[in-house]
């Protein structure tokens, strides 16, 4: 796009979970300035960008379903929090169109996208690249999970290693306060009949959905994997009736989950992802928990010497979850200026600079 105005004009597509948030860090940031909004509900149609975060006050920025009339603004990037587990194809598309009217994107989904090298197919990584090639316009997927804490933290730990034996990364956490149904009901399977697994455990779906971190991971690490990837899932029912705000899960149905995507390299697991998720905090105690709180994000890099880092956060306001929701939008706000600064076509966490919080200590 050449050399783009600054403050960064950003439309941010999307107020759900991730989004309401996305507009709060784009307020925030003295860098960036609010022009836009896209909501898909007809009901927030019009609605004042401030009044959709719940902000407290007006940002006069008018939220609209049209897409073109946005677009027609000419911002220099979106922010895109938009649900996109259950339309993935449907949403590269989005981002496609977005890179050929030449506006850098950075996105929290699909997160296939993170690291889509044996995951997207060869015709869509072309018109991707041909897309920024063209209008010089970057794309760059990126939250907390997959995200930072299974792709810029790990690389960096591993940088005070002498010798690695296997990177592992975690994320370990209550989901009860989660509210998303459906990556809770439908995908996960919670409150589900155990004979009635959610989508997520079908072979292969695993590394589709997180192949993404393994085998970016060991790119950083200079490694090639074996193929495929290998997939363990540990389901477990719930012991007593919970409360979720997706949705009760009662005694019997899944309520529980420990599932690894492991890389190996001649056999031997060399980079694992692995997500401990539950329902309630007391479930399967024999499995690894956070230090403190309801979740945490845990790297532990074997070897010589051993490492370990537990990542854990909290929203003022609310529980890890609202906070879980935060550092995605964050981290998405914090890396426009680097995105645009960025050469067309797809963008890794392996080929930006240092993104930090500039800007945003309190006044």
């Amino acid at each position: 796009m050449g050399e783009p105005r600054t403050p960064y004009r950003v439309v941010v597509w999307s107020t759900g979970t991730v989004g309401r948030h996305a507009i709060k860090g784009v307020d925030a940031h003295p860098g960036l300035e609010l022009v836009g909004v896209w909501v898909s509900n007809p009901a927030k149609d019009g609605k004042d960008a401030g009044e959709l975060a719940e902000l407290g006050r007006v940002l006069g920025v008018p939220a609209t379903t049209d897409r073109q009339a946005l677009l027609d603004l000419e911002p220099d990037a979106i922010v895109h929090t938009a649900m996109t587990d259950d339309r993935v194809f449907e949403s590269i598309e989005d981002l496609i169109g977005f890179l050929e009217a030449g506006v850098d994107v950075v996105s929290s989904g699909p997160v296939l996208l993170q690291w889509p090298e044996r995951i997207l197919p060869p015709e869509l990584m072309d018109r991707i690249t041909e897309a920024g090639r063209r209008t010089g316009a970057s794309l760059h997927v990126n939250g907390i999970d997959p995200g930072f804490a299974n792709d810029v933290l790990p690389l960096v730990l591993s940088s005070l290693s002498q010798r690695i034996d296997e990177v592992r990364v975690m994320e370990i956490c209550d989901y009860s306060t989660y509210y998303q149904p459906v990556v809770m009901n439908d995908l996960f399977g919670f409150g589900r009949p155990m004979d009635e697994p959610g989508l997520l455990w079908a072979p292969g779906i695993l590394s589709l959905a997180w192949g993404s971190v393994v085998r970016q991971l060991a790119a950083g690490l200079g490694i090639t994997l074996d193929e495929p990837l290998i997939e363990e899932v540990d389901r477990r029912p719930a012991e007593r009736d919970t409360e979720s705000v997706s949705g009760r899960v009662r005694a019997g149905t899944m309520g529980a989950v420990r599932f690894q995507v492991i890389g190996a390299v001649d056999g031997v697991p060399r980079v694992v992802l692995e997500h401990i998720t539950r329902t309630d905090p007391g479930q399967v105690p024999e499995w690894p928990s956070p230090p403190e709180g309801d979740g945490c994000y845990r790297v532990v890099i074997s070897g010589e010497p051993h490492l370990q880092v537990d990542l854990t956060h909290r929203g003022e306001h609310g529980d890890h979850n609202v906070s879980g929701m935060i550092v995605t939008a964050q981290r998405l706000v914090n890396a426009v200026p680097a995105v645009v600064g960025s050469p067309g076509g797809l963008v890794t966490a392996l080929d930006l600079p240092l993104v930090t919080g500039r800007g945003l200590v309190a006044r």
